[in-house]
């Protein structure tokens, strides 16, 4: 197993090639090409269904495509796995946790099943909770499976940064968090950008994407329709009015859903 750490500066922090899965006769993924430059804040937006969580679990090696590749600061996910997942923090859609431990039981079991020392798990699982905020659900034993959904995002988010790794995938990240909450989140990624990371996030909230992202591609029908700078892709306009100019909307005639309000 060769390391490839040989990363020109700007290089590619996440990189996809011809990537295509097929479930059946439907493709969810038609052969998408996406380069993520290293140090970016990415957002993927596109519509229920466009294939953003398809796309990104083979990215990270959740899911095997049917054809393609994806590569992590140059290391092939799939022919060099464990390479590639030092180096990933991952937040996938519907995370499926442990329900029966307190979130620093998953954090310790986490960090030591990643190998790392007992003192490091234990110092960076503290710190977690409390920038977290969730601290206090620790201290009353709460478990997994009682966190709102929010906890959930954060726990999952702790269990993501725990390793370091240098780059972060992660899904719907803002999903059901409070505002206060979501400002934490923002300065730790923020945080994570500024010192050489980079963070790739998908989202159906344009106006989320436009505040955090300094890159974006928009997927519709499994292809990447658009990418590059926000500014390239947005074109002088609002994200918002770009994705439906690129998209497309339903129409409602004057006449359809006349019985609401009556």
């Amino acid at each position: 197993m060769t390391e490839n750490n040989s990363i020109p500066s700007g290089g590619a922090a996440l990189e996809l090639r011809a990537l295509r899965r097929e479930f059946g006769d439907k493709v969810a993924v038609d052969d998408i090409d996406l380069v993520v430059p290293t140090g970016s804040f990415y957002g993927v937006v596109g519509p229920n269904g466009a294939g953003k969580t398809t796309a990104l679990s083979m990215a990270v090696g959740l899911l095997r495509p049917s054809s393609g590749a994806a590569f992590v600061l140059g290391l092939d996910v799939w022919s060099d796995p464990v390479e590639a997942k030092r180096r990933l923090g991952v937040l996938p859609d519907g995370l499926a946790l442990p329900e029966r431990l307190t979130g620093g039981e998953l954090l310790t079991y986490w960090g030591r099943f990643r190998g790392m020392p007992a003192d490091v798990v234990a110092a960076r699982a503290a710190e977690l909770l409390r920038i977290l905020e969730l601290e206090e659900a620790e201290s009353l034993g709460t478990l997994v499976g009682e966190y709102s959904t929010g906890m959930r995002k954060k726990i999952g988010l702790a269990t993501a940064l725990l390793h370091s790794p240098r780059v972060l995938v992660l899904d719907e990240p803002y999903e059901a968090v409070d505002p206060v909450s979501a400002r934490v989140l923002t300065r730790i990624l923020r945080r994570f950008t500024e010192t050489g990371g980079s963070v790739i996030i998908s989202s159906h909230v344009m106006a989320l994407v436009e505040q955090l992202c300094d890159h974006v591609a928009i997927v519709a029908d499994g292809k990447v329709i658009a990418q590059g700078t926000l500014d390239e892709v947005r074109g002088g306009r609002s994200l918002d009015d770009r994705f439906v100019e690129l998209v497309g909307a339903p129409e409602v005639g004057e006449e359809e859903l006349a019985w609401i309000g009556g």
